[in-house]
């Protein structure tokens, strides 16, 4: 683990998985995950869950399935983590009624004591022009767009959205699971959905040169998800992607949990890093 300075951001941990054979003498490819302290041990985490991606990714790689890779795990900032992860154009193009609606929002399910204001796109910068070109530098690996990705759940997931397509020269591949559509807690009278919509329709990336990958459940917070997924699937089509870079997978039963998380990992991981891929 090392604690990064910024001078973008607040100082954060990271932690780096390397392959158990990993060596200097070839190169691997480079998977930025969100919430780095919820990926690799159940035991240190607040619900005691964890994604587990070590070992997901060492018994995939162990089956030749994947590419050879590292995990650069970021922590989120704790109570900054809603503005670091939600994505600032969109929220930026709504009105200013529209903006202190979804501060109130935030504020009444507790998530911020003061008003709402994302700090994503200086995230964003912290991970391109320091955390980056540190992996790059200190680690055995390709630094080029085609070996490099990124992840995340829930807030994370929208922040992975947002990175590949203001980064779209840095990221080939993004994948959001369960990705936080609401932006808050409630869909009634909410703006924010319709805000990333429209900054999607805009600002996707390429599809002949990028992959992304989306997933859903339906139960405990993603019950919220379906129809909205459902909506931004419709702007992928819109926008060109197809069965060769693009997936959306729903799981019925499955809960917004890093559990839920864990057992479908082996999806966006083999579609993004897959040696058929």
């Amino acid at each position: 683990m090392k604690t990064f300075k910024s001078k973008y951001i607040g100082e954060r941990n990271i932690d780096i998985w390397v392959p158990s054979d990993y060596s200097t003498a070839k190169k691997y490819e480079v998977l930025y995950m969100h919430d780095g302290q919820m990926l690799y041990d159940s035991t240190t985490t607040w619900n005691k869950q964890a994604w587990d991606i070590d070992d997901v990714a060492s018994a995939l790689m162990k089956e030749g399935k994947l590419r050879d890779f590292i995990v650069v795990g970021i922590w989120n900032g704790g109570k900054t983590r809603h503005s670091d992860y939600f994505p600032q154009k969109p929220f930026e193009s709504l009105s200013e009624k529209q903006q202190e609606l979804i501060s109130r929002q935030l504020q009444d399910a507790g998530k911020i004591t003061a008003p709402f204001y994302p700090d994503s796109d200086n995230y964003l910068k912290f991970l391109v022009y320091e955390v980056k070109p540190f992996v790059d530098q200190n680690f055995s690996v390709f630094p080029e767009k085609s070996c490099t990705f990124v992840a995340g759940s829930s807030m994370g997931g929208l922040i992975s959205l947002y990175a590949i397509c203001e980064y779209p020269d840095i990221f080939e591949g993004a994948a959001c699971l369960s990705t936080h559509w609401p932006g808050t807690y409630s869909v009634q009278n909410n703006p924010i959905p319709g805000a990333f919509f429209n900054f999607m329709n805009n600002s996707l990336p390429d599809p002949e040169t990028h992959r992304i990958y989306f997933d859903y459940g339906d139960q405990t917070l993603d019950a919220l998800y379906p129809p909205l997924q459902k909506e931004a699937d419709e702007i992928m089509k819109k926008r060109g992607f197809s069965a060769k870079n693009w997936e959306t997978l729903f799981f019925p039963g499955d809960d917004h949990s890093e559990k839920s998380w864990n057992k479908r990992l082996h999806f966006p991981l083999e579609f993004l890093l897959g040696k058929n891929g």
